[in-house]
């Protein structure tokens, strides 16, 4: 079978979007689908902008998750998105997982921030607890630890310093 055939039989085990990208030549894998049915598609980095951007123009037009975790440690770092369909009358609204895995030594993605607004503050999580630089995002800076803070707490290798903030009691 050649190249042609197999990505056409292909076409057959392939969610929604993922044939849709497929046919117009945008680069990613699909992973399958998780426990509830949902496709999840893997991008690499440097393509996430223009999958974003194809999905948007797709109808996934709202961003509900973005979140981030430690594959393993030493290994590569994950920022998940979950994307949803929002149509009126619809009883059920198509939903795609997007996971792009990320270097630990250069954590670099682009921001969906100017595509989903929604993406802000969850961005902003993931470069505070895990290092992931979201370039192109207006306003990236730590939101949950304080800007002194050194390291990434939900790295697997991170080490918990060993002090204690001394706190007034009175």
């Amino acid at each position: 079978m050649n190249t042609v055939e197999k990505d056409q039989s292909n076409l057959n085990t392939r969610g929604r979007l993922s044939t849709w990208l497929t046919i117009h030549k945008f680069p990613h894998r699909p992973l399958g689908y998780d426990y509830s049915g949902i496709e999840i598609l893997e991008v690499k980095p440097s393509e996430w902008l223009s999958i974003a951007v194809a999905s948007y123009a797709y109808g996934f037009n709202y961003l509900r998750s973005q979140c981030a975790y430690d594959a393993r440690p030493g290994g590569s770092l994950v920022s998940v998105y979950h994307l949803t369909q929002i149509r009126d009358q619809s009883d059920q609204p198509e939903e795609i997982c997007t996971k792009v895995f990320l270097s630990r030594t250069n954590p670099q993605i682009p921001s969906v921030f100017r595509v989903w607004k929604g993406a802000d503050f969850q961005e902003r999580e993931s470069y505070d607890m895990l290092g992931i630089i979201h370039r192109g995002h207006p306003y990236l800076k730590r939101i949950l630890m304080p800007d002194s803070w050194i390291g990434w707490p939900l790295r697997k290798d991170y080490v918990v310093p060993n002090f204690y903030e001394l706190q007034d009691a009175y």
